[in-house]
Order: structure tokens, then sequence, then C-alpha cells
């Protein structure tokens, strides 16, 4: 029995999987013709991820159209096959995430086992929806300087953001953590309106509209912030911040990491009398990937911590001297002796008001004073 309920949970993990990560996979489409224009169906389309060697086929149909849904984000080639015409390929085309790229091929009367290589550029313009976005790609990810080691700070890099808002109040006062730190308002939006997702799952604190999970930015392959005229799938939001994790390849590789701030290599904070505060942060950990099985199974892990010591100067009121020795005079309030609270009742005998005797002048007799609470003070 136990091979059943193997594959029942196998499918079950497909068929969730399929669901789940549409917001993260992108799409190659395109059209195919001849040299006289005519498009061409029933061609054969093979695309190839250059970092997995895993392929994917369709038929183009008969508008010689063709449209290959769910690839992940990568650099993938291309090949065309039709018997009577040249074979074609083109081996430069990147595939973003929540990105549809159009890739139209024009191919030539001959044999099939004759080859052509087609270069082509990127589109200016995305033709294929509406979508308004930017990608931070993972170039930008790694190498630009992050206090923080924060991905989210990057979102700036795309037009119509503002960062520079202070933290929100309740969710800063009820969950802290980096989290609340920074708003960010996108096109205009209030900071409250973003929908982040993580690989296609959703990755949104219910509460107050924060991300749940920040992973670490060697973990990530790009991010896209999106505008506006999004498609369905992504759901609630004005903006859009969606991440996407590296994958494993046929090739393996590796790295170990640590950032370290210290305030030996920092001035004095402003306004700051005597020692500086100390200050001591570490950010550790290590990425590796690779194959489990060539052209077939692969795998990614990571791995971060952060460990930091700082101290904090911060400014509080507390009681006065006199207050201290029971004397509430300059406080402008009548303080009442406890032990003479009365309550009075209705008719009913229900509880209607209290009323007591204020000390005099508001003093507090050092006997009546709690040995405890004098400790405490």
């Amino acid at each position: 029995m136990r091979y059943p309920r193997l594959l029942g949970l196998a499918t079950a993990i497909a068929a969730f999987a399929a669901v789940a990560f549409p917001q993260t996979f992108g799409e190659i489409t395109g059209t195919i013709s001849d040299s006289a224009g005519a498009v061409v169906a029933g061609a054969n389309i093979t695309v190839i991820n250059t970092a997995t060697s895993q392929t994917r086929q369709v038929t183009t149909n008969e508008t010689g159209n063709f449209t290959v849904p769910f690839v992940p984000p990568g650099l993938y080639q291309i090949r065309v096959e039709k018997q009577g015409f040249k074979a074609a390929t083109r081996g430069d085309v990147r595939v973003q995430v929540a990105d549809s790229v159009r890739v139209n091929f024009t191919i030539e009367v001959g044999s099939v086992s004759e080859s052509i290589e087609v270069q082509g550029g990127t589109p200016l313009l995305s033709t294929e929806n509406a979508t308004v976005g930017t990608v931070i790609d993972n170039r930008r990810i790694v190498e630009l300087p992050l206090n923080g080691r924060n991905y989210l700070q990057m979102v700036a890099l795309s037009p119509n953001v503002s960062t520079e808002q202070g933290a929100g109040g309740e969710a800063a006062a009820r969950k802290g953590g980096t989290r609340t730190e920074k708003s960010i308002s996108v096109a205009g939006s209030r900071n409250q309106f973003n929908h982040y997702t993580l690989d296609g799952l959703e990755n949104t604190d219910m509460s107050y509209n924060l991300y749940a999970l920040q992973p670490s930015i060697d973990a990530l392959q790009e991010f896209k912030i999106e505008t506006g005229v999004y498609s369905a799938e992504l759901g609630r939001g004005a903006v859009q911040i969606n991440v996407a994790t590296k994958a494993g390849s046929n090739e393996f590789h590796g790295a170990v990491f640590e950032f370290l701030r210290n305030d030996a290599f920092d001035a004095k904070e402003f306004g700051q009398v005597g020692e500086k505060n100390p200050f001591l942060r570490n950010q550790f950990g290590f990425t590796l990937s690779g194959r489990v099985i060539r052209d077939k199974l692969f795998f990614m892990s990571n791995f971060e911590s952060m460990r930091e010591t700082k101290t904090l100067q911060g400014l509080s009121n507390v009681a006065p001297d006199r207050m201290r020795g029971g004397d509430f005079t300059a406080s402008g309030r009548t303080i009442f002796d406890p032990a003479t609270r009365v309550f009075s009742t209705d008719a009913a005998g229900n509880p209607r008001a209290v009323s007591a005797t204020p000390f005099p002048n508001s003093v507090i007799p050092a006997s009546r004073f709690n040995p405890v609470s004098q400790k405490m003070l």
C-alpha cells in the first residue's frame, strides 16, 4: 500500500506546484513563417534550458503560432524544425520573472539537416501584455551594496517608487524587526498596499501587508516589481513584488560569505558624548547548488545567519525626588487615601459610586510607604 500513497502524494504536490507557481514562471511565444511571409503550421519547437538541459517541445498551430507556458526564469535555446525547411536555432533567449517573451522565426526552404542560427536583440517594449514593471536581476542583487542585506532596498531602482517614508507606527510597535523599519510606496499607493510572493507562493503577512519571509540575497535569482495591469493570478494588492529563488543546474556552484560591521570602523553618532556605542554585526552563510542526476534532478541549498550586538540611547521620564518622598503638591492633582474609600449603593444594593478622603496637601505620609516599593524606587 505504500507505493499508491507515494504516487498520490507526488500527484498532489505536482498539481499544487502547477497552480502555485504561475506568478513566477514566464512563457515563450512566437510565430513561424517562411521567407515569403506565409505562416508555417506543424513546425516542431524545442525549448532547452541551457543550465539544466531540460527540454520542452510544442508544435505550431494552423496560424503558425506557438506558446510554451510555465517556463522558469533563465536562459534558453530554441530550435525550429519542419520537413522541407532548414532548421533554425536561437540560443540567447532570456526569460525573466512573470515575463512573456516573443520569439519569431523566419525559416528557409531546404533540408532539415541544414541549420541556420538566428541572432536577435532584446525588444524595447513588451508587446505580449500590458504589465508595467521592473526586473532586478541577480547581478545587481549580489553586487550592489546593501546595508543589512535586505533585497527590498533595491525596489527603489524601479521608477515611481518612494522609500523615504518612516516605519509604520502600529506595525513597528506590535511586530518590530526589520520588516517594519522601512515603508515602500509604489506608484502613489499606500505602503500597506504591496503584495509579496516568493516562488509563486504567498509571502504577505495578512495583518499589516508586510513580507513574511526574507530570503538571503545569495539565494535569489531575480525579482520583479509590477505596478499595473498585471494578470489575474497575482491576486490582491496594488503593487506586486514577485521574487524567484535560484534553481540547481548541471554545474556545481557554491559560495561561503561573511559580512562584518564593527564600531571600530565607525565614527561617533551625531551629538554623542563619551565613548562610542558598541555595535557588532556578523552576517554569514553559504549557498550550494548542483545536480543529483544530470539533466533530471537538481538541488539548491542556502543558509544565512545574523548575530548583532548593539547599544541604543534613549530618554525616559522618572519621578522627581519630591514625589519619591510622597509630596505630589506640584503635580496639580488631588491624591486620595485608598484606605478611606467608601462605596455607595442604590436601592437594589448595586454599587453606584465610590468616594475617598484626600491626603492633606496631596502629601502621602512616609508611614504609609510600602517597603517593597521603596526598594524598587
